[in-house]
């Protein structure tokens, strides 16, 4: 049976066969267009880059905008012999530079384009684009960089640079060439698909003497360029030009925040550093002296840093023990035997408001102490253990110790000590309370960043529930057209009421407590002073509040290094950025240049004092 098909099957093969080498004869030998292609001419493909999309903040100025310039590329296959020299005067470089450069796209590859010069002015590729006949092998693409009219959030905006070469073989699409841009850090790279927008392409036919013979098949392979779609943000480029201000001589953070939306409406991170300075020829030599600034400018500390969250804390401990009715606003622990275990702070609380006015540390110890206790274990180390995981389940509810998902890459998700870690510290059922009471004022093994402060302060300004944090508010070509981000709502589980007592407290600390100083006339503020345990130096002073009481617009956390009590340091800056945004400008001038030139101890200025210190020690003559 077989047999019988075999010719068959061979007749059809060999129909293919004739029938392929028919079309290669025709196309190669009588086509009179790819004739004429092989004989005198070959086809230029040019890539047009889009302008990259620009960065708006929530009124429409502009943060993020883009300056044309050209790049020049070189293919090394088509590069014949030439005048080097002359070539060199032409565009000022170095003889050196020329072979190197050359040397390096020949490895990469003979005929595929590589960067040869970056960012020519519009001025120079005019004075030198009809010279290029004489040079085969080089071309020019318009290309761009990037400006920043705001001259601020060079964290938060990140930066765009010539694509990493691991990045460049990992792609999944084959859509970057070898020195392309593309975002590194920030927005520019969460947002890097929306805002690099598409390419277009052009194929010209080209004669042996590299002029133009017109577009290869009547332009039908061509594609137009589409620009980059535009962020619209959250960002008040006031308030957050203010915080730049505030923040001079000094190093920290501050995030604000939108409670009704999680739009960002600013957020720092000091020391800054001017963002143009990773922009343009001059980015390799800024990033280096960048990265190795001891005051670590690149880090963005809203995000990613970690701090003990202090006092403000308790908050949370509050709005736990009053929804697992442990506590209510009227519960005293005044005069109570456990006050010894703190050595600091007021000893004395009346009942709730009068503990978050004063601070109390033995007031939330014991709060955090009848948490963990409310269960029906007896046994201490079986209580610790139900009660912790009690307790984690409410505070993860608020975003501690998980991402919040906010629109920006390197969030790190922070600390919040679980049974597991209790575990590994002191083995199975080794624990109990007073292995981990100290958290319960915010220190112990809890670790923030400044982000999920002032998410926390947004939580109790709605009153139990935020929403995603984000810093775009839409993308698109135009803020008609522009589509809004999506932003998810979260829940502590925690009554309303609840944070009507808690509130009630945040505002006599403003008012006659130790947040005092971020009073603003006219205006009900919120807050909670917190001082951060520092093992490496003073400690960090922090501050979140609300504003107004009702109806709240903004809530912020402010976090100073190495500037103690929150009161001192931390207060001020956020009463003062709450006023801007609130009124639109900053009615103390004097009280503002007062904040600004408060100067408190950088990273390098302590990390240099102990360093003395330490070199002091190990040259002192030793004593008898």
């Amino acid at each position: 049976m077989l047999e019988n098909r075999k010719p068959t099957i061979l007749i059809f093969f060999y129909t293919i066969g004739v029938i392929y080498l028919l079309r290669l004869f025709y196309l190669q030998v009588l086509d009179p267009k790819y004739k004429s292609l092989g004989a005198n001419n070959s086809i230029r493909k040019q890539i047009s880059i889009p302008l990259r999309g620009q960065v708006y903040d929530r009124t429409g100025k502009l943060i993020v905008a883009n300056e044309e310039v050209y790049d020049m590329y070189v293919t090394p296959k088509k590069v014949k012999s030439m005048d080097t020299l002359s070539f060199c005067r032409l565009f000022n470089i170095t003889k050196g530079y020329f072979d190197s450069t050359l040397a390096v796209a020949k490895d990469f590859s003979t005929e595929r384009p590589s960067v040869f010069l970056r960012q020519l002015t519009k001025e120079d590729y005019a004075s030198v684009v009809d010279a290029m006949i004489q040079y085969p092998g080089f071309t020019f693409e318009q290309s761009f960089f990037r400006t920043y009219p705001g001259n601020t959030m060079a964290n938060a905006l990140g930066y765009i640079g010539e694509i990493p070469q691991k990045m460049f073989e990992e792609q999944e699409e084959d859509y970057y060439r070898k020195g392309d841009y593309i975002g590194l850090s920030g927005l520019e790279k969460f947002y890097e698909e929306d805002l690099r927008g598409t390419r277009g392409i052009k194929f010209t036919l080209m004669n042996a003497k590299g002029e133009e013979k017109g577009k290869y098949a009547e332009g039908k392979y061509d594609t137009m360029a589409v620009i980059g779609k535009n962020l619209y943000t959250a960002i008040d480029l006031a308030t957050q030009q203010l915080a730049d201000t505030l923040f001079s001589h000094k190093v920290g953070s501050v995030v604000a925040i939108d409670p009704k939306t999680g739009g960002i409406i600013a957020m720092g991170s000091y020391p800054t550093y001017d963002p143009s300075l990773l922009s343009g020829k001059q980015f390799s030599k800024n990033y280096a002296k960048l990265s190795t600034n001891p005051d670590r400018p690149l880090n963005n500390r809203a995000i990613s840093a970690f701090y003990r969250p202090g006092s403000t804390f308790k908050l949370v401990q509050a709005g736990i023990g009053l929804q697992m009715g442990v506590i209510n606003p009227k519960t005293s622990f005044a005069s109570s035997p456990s006050a010894f275990i703190f050595h600091s702070g007021p000893y004395e609380a009346a009942n709730l408001y009068n503990a978050i006015q004063l601070s109390s540390n033995p007031y939330f110890y014991n709060v955090f102490r009848k948490i963990i206790a409310n269960n029906k274990e007896t046994n201490p180390f079986k209580q610790a253990r139900v009660g912790l995981e009690i307790w984690g389940e409410y505070v993860g509810r608020f975003g501690f110790g998980t991402r919040l998902g906010i629109d920006l890459p390197s969030e790190t998700k922070g600390k919040v000590p679980d049974v597991k870690l209790y575990d590994k510290v002191y083995g199975k059922n080794q624990w109990k309370y007073s292995n981990f009471f100290s958290v319960s004022i915010g220190e112990g093994e809890l670790g923030v960043n400044v982000l999920k402060l002032a998410n926390m302060a947004a939580t109790i300004a709605n009153r139990g529930y935020w929403l995603t944090p984000h810093i775009v508010n839409s993308l698109g070509l135009n803020k008609g057209n522009a589509k809004g981000v999506p932003v998810e709502t979260h829940k502590t589980q925690i009554e309303p009421r609840h944070f009507e007592e808690i509130l009630k407290g945040m505002l006599l600390v403003v008012t006659n407590g130790t947040g005092r100083s971020a009073q603003v006339e006219g205006i009900e503020v919120c807050g909670k002073t917190g001082t951060s345990q520092n093992k490496r130096g003073k400690d960090h002073s922090i501050f979140i509040a609300i504003a107004p009481r009702y109806n709240p617009k903004i809530a912020i956390a402010v976090v100073t290094e190495n500037a103690g009590f929150g009161g001192t340091a931390s207060a001020p800056i956020a009463g003062l950025l709450i006023e801007q945004y609130l009124k639109g400008k900053i009615s103390r001038p004097a009280y503002k240049d007062q904040i600004v030139n408060t100067h408190y101890t950088t990273v390098a200025a302590a990390n240099s004092y102990r360093q003395k210190i330490s070199t002091q020690k190990q040259t002192a003559p030793k004593k008898d």
